[in-house]
């Protein structure tokens, strides 16, 4: 059996952290073997225990940290790992060079769309492929000084087993009282480059023009005090509710109206975007990073400008007065998702990538 290792040093639990879990779930039922190794007190460490992943807690705390080198070689001997998945910046100096040290294959994925120094792109030469969320982070890369070649994109897949047209959002409107109001939500991490801000802007507009609406804000985050006290106010008590962390996101997205993305920085390919589309609720989001790469304006749903709270509001009001007209784009979203972003077709690509990796590597071997 092939066993990937998938290292991660951040301790937030955000998109890259829950693409992860995804994948090694995936592989664990496709016949591959896989460990993760990430820090001991990461959410990600609690969740992959939770879901019955194999895991390694193992400290990272810096590029230069040699403990957690040999902990890493170690790991990868004991464990037969055949190949190293890395996943943000420490983790790929730490886990890349006990892998090279080995001769184990090294794949590094990119997941944000922030530029790349060049002087800082000495780490992705540890990897011998990159695997980024987007064509937009695949061109960061490149710019950066990475051979093309060495490049490819794979955006974040969606599990069609919970995310799918068949979802009900009944539980969530009756659990916060919603009847048949119009619901409109955020679905994020909480902190600034999301644009939270942006979002209770717009919303102040919408509740002028629509009286019975409501907001949900869903996620946590280092912003999560900020943005409830900037609720308070502002005044939107009786119309925004902060959720908090949930895990039932399927039956949010089905629950909502409109589900908005009005990211303001640092967006590569947002996996909530294919995640409402799946469930055919319609989306509007900003023309921050990737999210282009998922919405046609007017076809699958709304792209507005970053930082625009009134574009925001126009092209929320828009979706709420004619429904037809986005159940429409919503469906053709939907079909882009069953086509393009589901787990199976990203992963189908994904091993791919590792097993063309571990064949060179064994050729490599034999030719010793």
């Amino acid at each position: 059996m092939r066993t990937v290792l998938h290292t991660e040093s951040s301790h937030g639990h955000g998109g890259q952290e829950i693409r992860t879990l995804a994948e090694a779930r995936w592989l664990l039922g496709h016949g591959w073997g896989v460990l993760i190794a990430c820090q001991p007190d990461s959410p990600l460490l609690t969740e992959a225990r939770s879901s019955q992943i194999p895991v390694e807690a193992v400290r990272m705390r810096s590029a230069t940290d040699v403990g957690a080198i040999v902990r890493l070689r170690r790991i990868v001997r004991e464990r037969g790992v055949s190949l190293v998945h890395t996943h943000s910046s420490v983790d790929s100096w730490l886990a890349g060079m006990a892998a090279r040290s080995l001769g184990r294959p090294v794949v590094r994925s990119r997941h944000v769309s922030i530029p790349i120094r060049r002087r800082r792109a000495l780490v992705y030469r540890l990897a011998d492929r990159i695997i980024t969320s987007g064509e937009g982070v695949r061109a960061i890369v490149i710019a950066a000084g990475v051979a093309p070649e060495r490049v490819v994109s794979i955006a974040a897949g969606i599990d069609s087993e919970r995310f799918h047209g068949g979802v009900s959002g009944k539980p969530v409107r009756d659990e916060f009282g919603l009847g048949d109001a119009p619901l409109v939500g955020l679905v994020a991490n909480v902190r600034g480059s999301k644009g939270h801000s942006v979002f209770l802007e717009a919303a102040r507009t919408v509740v002028a023009a629509v009286p019975d609406i409501r907001f949900l804000i869903v996620g946590d985050g280092v912003g999560f005090d900020e943005v409830r006290g900037r609720v308070r106010r502002m005044g939107l008590d009786a119309r925004v509710t902060l959720t908090g962390f949930r895990r039932d996101i399927p039956e949010v997205m089905a629950a909502l109206d409109v589900l908005v993305l009005p990211s303001i920085r640092s967006e590569a390919i947002p996996q909530v975007i294919p995640q409402a589309l799946a469930v055919g609720t319609p989306v509007v989001a900003s023309t921050i990073g990737g999210s282009p790469e998922l919405i046609r304006d007017g076809e699958n749903g709304r792209l507005v400008p970053p930082a625009d709270p009134h574009a925001l509001a126009d092209a929320i009001l828009a979706l709420l007065r004619e429904p037809e007209r986005a159940r429409a784009m919503a469906r053709a979203g939907q079909a882009m998702v069953q086509s393009q972003y589901t787990i199976d077709v990203t992963m189908a690509r994904t091993i791919a990538v590792y097993r063309d990796l571990l064949d060179a590597s064994r050729t490599r071997e034999l030719n010793i």
